[in-house]
């Protein structure tokens, strides 16, 4: 079988040989006569598994001692609401800053249980760009601050860390684990798994303990962090296979170097499709170039009406799931950590190809 190469903004691509241990585990795993997925999650041996993955977790993010690691479900959709419903406490306010389609998501469920104050908003630029901290209209009181620090849909990242006196909240969905952060900076960080961490089903929160116990009456207990963080991410069943396969994602990054070492390939890996594209007069990106994202490469034909036939005949070269998302139209490249050199290779290739034959 030929695999082909997958630019899916999530699901996303998961690394080969990652895949092939599921596969060689999957009837028999370890020599338990059953798969993982038969288990009981209060085994020892799922047990296990969990507690591997969260120990490699810390270490490739360097995860200090006072944060607890949750394993959830319910993506990072759910966590929406759980972020008011946790961190409001007796406040009434929350500041979010509103940088594309995501940032939008969230501040609208938030509006649910707070009065949500919009510090800063790029949607005046078709969210192309990220507005400076310093022109951000802070509120007086707010609980928190939230942000995304990577657009998956607009192509716009934060390379900088909003400096602010209350909790810092941010959803890395798609940038966590792309390159070093530095936690410590963090109220609370939370990522759906489909990205950078594994399959989808499992949700990520990473959140200062001393910000536990501040969940509103109303909060389910399922939404409710502290209760996670005193059940070990167990309170009901957790998603154990997507758990087991972000463990051995886990593996698999601390094989490639960690973080820095992915960092390093994944600026190499846009920095060549950057250039792909602004070198031609057929391709274009929007987004300003201090806020070009590593990850999610948006771009568009000088031409839409070849749209259907690039889409077509790059599906046809091996070149998947490179349709923009419905809100912007265009093409999407998304270049996450399992996505290979070769991959892009592959795509500028074919770019090059197609804009000879029709530019």
């Amino acid at each position: 079988m030929t695999r082909l190469y997958n630019f899916c903004a999530g699901p996303a691509a998961l690394p080969e040989s990652v895949l092939e241990i599921a596969r060689d585990e999957l009837l028999n795993w370890h020599g338990a006569g059953l798969s993982l997925m038969e288990m009981s999650h209060r085994s020892p041996e799922v047990v296990g598994v969990a507690e591997r993955a969260e120990a490699d977790l810390r270490e490739l993010l360097s995860v200090p001692d006072d944060y607890a690691v949750l394993f959830l479900q319910g993506g990072a959709s759910t966590q929406f609401s759980a972020v008011p419903l946790n961190l409001l406490g007796d406040k009434k306010s929350a500041d979010y800053v509103n940088t594309g389609q995501w940032s939008k998501k969230a501040l609208a469920e938030a509006k649910r249980y707070a009065e949500v104050n919009v510090v800063a908003s790029s949607e005046d630029t078709n969210f192309a760009t990220i507005p400076p901290q310093e022109q951000w209209q802070l509120g007086s009181d707010p609980a928190y601050l939230h942000y995304t620090p990577n657009e998956t849909i607009g192509g716009v990242e934060y390379f900088w860390t909003p400096e602010v006196s209350v909790p810092l909240v941010a959803d890395m969905s798609s940038t966590i684990l792309s390159r070093p952060i530095d936690v410590s900076a963090f109220g609370v960080i939370y990522a759906g798994a489909q990205k950078n961490i594994g399959p989808a089903g499992l949700t990520l929160v990473i959140v200062r303990r001393d910000l536990l116990g501040r969940a509103s009456e109303l909060c389910p207990a399922m939404l409710n962090w502290q209760i996670a963080a005193d059940n070990d991410s167990m309170y009901n069943t957790p998603p154990t296979y997507s758990l087991y396969l972000a463990g051995l994602v886990f593996e698999w990054l601390k094989k490639q170097g960690g973080l820095t070492a992915m960092e390093a390939l994944n600026r190499r890996k846009a920095e060549k499709l950057y250039k792909a594209i602004d070198d031609s007069s057929f391709y274009s990106n929007p987004v300003e170039l201090a806020s070009r994202s590593l990850m999610n490469v948006p771009f568009t034909l000088a031409d839409d009406s070849l749209d259907k036939a690039f889409l077509a005949e790059s599906e046809a070269a091996g070149l998947l799931n490179l349709k923009g998302h419905r809100s912007v139209g265009g093409m999407r490249a998304s270049l996450y950590n399992a996505v290979t050199e070769e991959a892009v290779d592959a795509l500028i290739a074919f770019m090059q190809d197609f804009e000879r034959r029709n530019g």
